[in-house]
């Protein structure tokens, strides 16, 4: 009896194990090489190390080995085991199989040529006050909306020089998300991060071409795409008294409709502390930009400069105008009830660009906080700026913000090199919140500064590694970017993908990702984890919109790390 009851266990573990699902997370648009590479085989019960083999494109085996120790991921709720891959430093197509699967992946130099590009492409796509024809936007050509010359002045932003329901032009500008509205305090940020991309890479951006209307001329593209968002956001500064409005929107929502069929009237709202000092720290830093292309656009950077400078004599004035939706307005809120942060930034910008003391001595080290970047703490932004411009700061003041910024970019680090899944989320419960995706992005942009703040190596190694997050190797198997990977994401929340009539979305957008929360209530959500919280789905704005100020760390990051893999290490 004891015999049969034996062999029946035996047998019924052997049943486990050949029907245990062992799926293969990796990064889907490769790795580089001379660069750590590892593929993660995840299942929801625990497993035994597993064999491995890697084929060349002549099917020989180039590397065996065995996967570590699985360990349990919570974030996820299944069990991880890395293959670490890092020998394969020969460039070509490479077969990985484990655990009866096996995936394709590609090992080069210039591994985020195509995908960088596209990332910042988007931002073209997201013009509002156009047309795109074929000739720059392919098959995504479509008519003008949205031209926005006839804004209504709404009630919340009334003043003695512009009454309620004043007639103003504000057009251009970036759709900010899946929706068609503008909003000032996320254009902020989106726009910062691609002008820190330029001025931290401006020879590699120099030459780095998106076939845009302004293609040749004498001004690069990249600076001239963000001139048509910081074109739109002068005109959104009332000129009698400096304040900024905070959108400019309907009043709701549109339906599902392309551009060109929006009917409804626009408003700018409000005006806001926060979209003041926003405007004015991203001013200061365009100016600062443009002032080395006086030639080709005459005035501009002072423009951009003396439009900085009376945001933040407003703000001064109005330090606690903080932002809530009129009754009669549904759309983004963008509140945000603590600009310390935002007043801190702005200071730093100032001063950096024109070096009056008066900025300088609004600057209290002490008081920004080392938050990982996003449209409410902006705190970081001005860490970057600082430690970029060092040598206009007191050596003390330099030391004191490089400890703070390291603080957090090695915690980023330890994350990525001993969390279970080698990633950088998960740090903070907060991480998987809605647009966690973005998170992740600045997360790995804070290791980038972290390496040329410090030139140590295993920052960048870190970037490199938490990447793989989102282009595959994470909880769901989705490269989370439109039009890239094996498993891309291809329905996501976006008005223009989900109506244009083509049948796979605008490609290089970043989808919002992982979102525990699932405010949208839509079905199909892969399950109720925190890294596993996302459906590919038009419906769901929780866990797959799109937003400008998603795609601009994204972009940042892509392009800086194409940028090192074509570098020696």
């Amino acid at each position: 009896m004891k015999l049969k009851l034996s062999i029946t266990l035996v047998l019924f573990n052997v049943l486990i194990c050949v029907s245990q699902t062992i799926d293969i997370r990796y990064n889907q648009l490769g790795y580089f090489n001379n660069r750590s590479k590892i593929i993660s085989l995840t299942s929801g019960d625990n497993f035994s190390p597993q064999s491995f083999n890697v084929l060349d494109a002549n099917d020989a085996i180039v590397l065996s080995g065995t996967s570590k120790l699985a360990t349990y991921w919570a974030d996820a709720q299944v069990y991880v085991s890395q293959a670490d891959i890092s020998a394969i430093n020969t460039a070509g197509v490479y077969t990985f199989k484990s655990a009866n699967k096996e995936v394709s992946f590609t090992v080069g130099t210039d591994i985020y040529k195509s995908i960088s590009s596209a990332s910042l492409k988007y931002y073209y796509y997201s013009r509002a006050s156009t047309a795109i024809p074929k000739k720059y936007g392919g098959v995504y050509a479509r008519p003008m909306g949205h031209p926005d010359t006839n804004a209504r002045v709404h009630s919340s932003a009334a003043s003695a020089s512009r009454p309620v329901n004043t007639v103003i032009s504000s057009p251009k500008g970036w759709y900010d998300a899946g929706d068609y509205n503008k909003y000032i305090v996320n254009s902020g940020i989106s726009t910062y991060t691609l002008l820190a991309a330029f001025e931290h890479f401006d020879t590699y951006y120099k030459s780095k071409t998106l076939n845009i209307p302004e293609t040749g001329g004498d001004v690069p593209d990249v600076l001239d795409e963000i001139k048509w968002n910081l074109d739109w956001m002068l005109t959104m500064q009332e000129p009698s008294d400096g304040g900024v409005y905070h959108k400019l929107t309907g009043l709701n929502f549109s339906n599902k409709i392309m551009p060109e069929n929006y009917k409804s009237q626009r408003y700018v709202v409000g005006k806001s502390t926060a979209a003041a000092l926003n405007f004015a720290a991203v001013m200061a830093v365009a100016s600062r930009i443009y002032a080395n292309y006086e030639t080709a656009l005459p005035e501009y950077s002072t423009t951009l400069l003396e439009a900085a400078e009376t945001a933040y004599t407003w703000a001064k004035a109005n330090p606690k105008v903080y932002f809530t939706n009129p009754k009669d307005v549904t759309t983004g809120e963008y509140g945000d009830n603590n600009v310390a942060d935002e007043f801190e930034w702005a200071a730093v910008e100032l001063f950096i660009t024109t070096k009056k003391t008066e900025y300088n001595k609004a600057i209290k080290v002490s008081n920004i906080d080392n938050k990982v970047p996003g449209w409410r703490y902006t705190d970081g932004l001005a860490l970057i700026s600082m430690l970029y411009h060092k040598t206009l700061f007191p050596s003390n003041t330099i030391t004191s913000a490089k400890n703070s910024f390291l603080s957090t970019a090695d915690k980023i680090k330890h994350q990525v090199e001993h969390s279970a899944m080698h990633i950088s989320m998960g740090i903070d419960d907060k991480d998987y919140t809605w647009g966690s995706n973005a998170v992740a992005a600045n997360q790995i942009l804070l290791l980038i500064r972290a390496y040329e703040f410090t030139k140590t190596n295993a920052y960048l190694d870190a970037a490199y590694t938490a990447m793989d997050y989102l282009l595959g190797r994470n909880g769901t198997g989705f490269c989370y970017v439109t039009g890239f990977g094996d498993m891309p994401t291809t329905y996501p929340h976006h008005r223009i993908s989900e109506e244009d009539g083509i049948e796979a979305p605008i490609p290089g957008m970043l989808s919002g990702g992982p979102n525990p929360a699932r405010q949208d209530k839509c079905s199909g959500y892969l399950n109720t984890s925190k890294a596993g919280s996302y459906v590919d789905a038009w419906c769901s704005f929780a866990s797959n919109e799109v937003a400008i100020n998603w795609n601009a760390p994204l972009a940042y990051t892509l392009n800086a790390l194409n940028f090192y893999g074509n570098t020696a290490p």
